[in-house]
């Protein structure tokens, strides 16, 4: 008998089980912040991610030239 049906649907469970974990985990911690607190964590990491893409993309424009 053939459980290849099977354990893809498990994979997928396991996958989306593993999603929704991660996700309480992070949104949870965000909801027991208070806002300020939240918005400042928010504005570090997206400058954080500009200076890592600006970097990235300065990098990229060095190699090709």
């Amino acid at each position: 008998m053939n459980n290849c049906p099977l354990e893809s649907e498990r994979k997928i469970m396991l996958f989306l089980v593993a999603a929704l974990l991660l996700m309480g985990i992070l949104l949870g911690t965000a909801a027991h912040l208070p806002v300020p607190v939240t918005l400042i964590a928010a504005t570090v990491i997206a400058g954080w991610l500009l200076v890592f893409f600006l970097r990235e993309r300065h990098h990229d424009d060095e190699v090709t030239s």
